[in-house]
């Protein structure tokens, strides 16, 4: 295991996209969303990725340097075609886009089709809230066929993520994000990789045993370098049993058919479709009433009393508030193997070995960084990230330790 500045990471995977073709402001936003997610502590949808991106890019399912299309546009609705440009920046201008509908009309809705990987739907969520306004978020992975459904065992649907976002004034938002399926892809990945291990039950063979094992998803490329889950036989579970597999197909159907990427199906270019709905709690006249009841609510449900071992009652955001503040101060903990593909990534892309980061092995302290930061490690998205502004266009910031906490 090693630890990793967050900036130094930022820094290196960004120059990693520039060397396969990427614009440098292109470049940052995806190492910058990539390195946030493993500042969440959603280390699957973090750098662990790049070495799969830049093989995307290099074997022309994603595209550098696309321009968000805008099909439909009405006051309140807009259909937005990423053109298989990288989904950090395809994401982030369908979200402001929905903001600024929203807030002049009080609802709107974004329909997001053929983007490639969007990464943590999470970030769209904060973005959102950041602007004060409530989201929902219907993602279909089109292409990618990896979850069997409840009473099958057979691969039928994408990880199909959900994601709902509540702002809180000054605070971290509520934040639900999770792939529908028992475990994200990348979970597996890191898995394969030597991360954390599985969790029981997780996959499924083609037997109709459970398994934790990624051999089941990744078949023999589960000891090679690059993993390839086509060449496995297994598939990933539902979560929540008919109830998780019932939210994952009404992902697929409103983040893939309505729009108009198409519900995901084996021999198809890959793409993320994403259906967001934006909520301006102001123009329903509740605001006041709103966020104080979500306060209330919020800590009535903390108040209970907790089982043996667990030490709070979390809500949503919170656990990767906590991820947050830990890996700002000590940086970014990846393991040997996920390193190792990283760096060969890098390496392959034209990466000399001086501008290779400083490593720490371990879990103990790492040399903080005092740049200054748009996500403050106790209190969330903060007005000083500009990346998060919804006005201004996307650009990387950097991360600090210094906060509220």
């Amino acid at each position: 295991m090693v630890r990793i500045d967050a900036s130094e990471l930022e820094t290196y995977v960004a120059a990693m996209f520039r060397r396969v073709g990427c614009a440098e402001g292109e470049a940052r936003d995806v190492a910058f969303y990539l390195v946030r997610s493993n500042l969440a502590g959603h280390d699957s949808h973090g750098v662990v990725r790049a070495p799969l991106y830049v093989r995307w890019v290099k074997e022309g399912r994603t595209r550098p340097g696309q321009t968000p299309r805008i099909v439909t546009d009405t006051p309140v609705l807009a259909v937005v075609d990423g053109g298989h440009g990288f989904g950090q920046t395809m994401g982030p201008f369908a979200t402001r886009l929905g903001i600024e509908k929203a807030k002049a009309m009080g609802l709107s809705a974004i329909a997001l089709r053929n983007s490639a990987h969007i990464g943590r739907v999470g970030d769209f969520a904060e973005i959102a809230a950041q602007a004060g306004l409530v989201s929902v978020h219907f993602v279909t992975a089109s292409g990618s066929v990896l979850v069997a459904p409840f009473g099958g065992v057979e691969r039928r649907i994408s990880t199909a993520p959900y994601c709902v976002g509540v702002p809180r004034p000054g605070q971290a938002p509520v934040l639900l994000d999770f792939a529908t399926s028992f475990v994200a892809e990348g979970k597996a990945l890191v898995a394969s990789l030597g991360g954390k291990p599985l969790p029981e039950g997780a996959l499924i063979d083609p037997d109709g045993n459970l398994s934790t094992d990624p051999y089941q998803l990744y078949g023999e490329s589960n000891t090679q370098p690059k993993r390839d889950h086509a060449q496995g036989k297994g598939a990933i579970r539902a979560f929540g049993e008919h109830k998780g597999s019932g939210l994952a197909l009404m992902c697929e159907l409103l983040g893939g058919s309505l729009t108009g990427t198409g519900a995901t199906k084996p021999s198809k270019h890959f793409a993320n479709g994403m259906f967001s709905i934006f909520v301006d709690p102001a123009k329903l006249a509740v605001e006041d009433f709103f966020d104080a009841d979500v306060s209330r609510y919020i800590a009535y449900v903390k108040s209970s009393k907790t089982i043996r071992g667990v030490d709070e009652v979390l809500t949503p955001g919170e656990p990767e508030a906590q991820a947050r503040a830990d890996r700002l101060a000590h940086g970014v903990p990846l393991s040997d193997d996920a390193w190792a593909s990283i760096v060969e990534a890098a390496r392959e892309a034209g990466a000399p070995e001086s501008e290779t980061p400083t490593v720490k092995s371990g879990s103990g302290p790492h040399r903080p960084n005092p740049l200054r930061a748009g996500m403050d490690a106790a209190n969330g998205p903060s007005s000083a990230a500009g990346l998060l502004d919804p006005v201004k266009p996307p650009r990387p910031c950097r991360y600090t330790n210094s906060g509220s906490s």
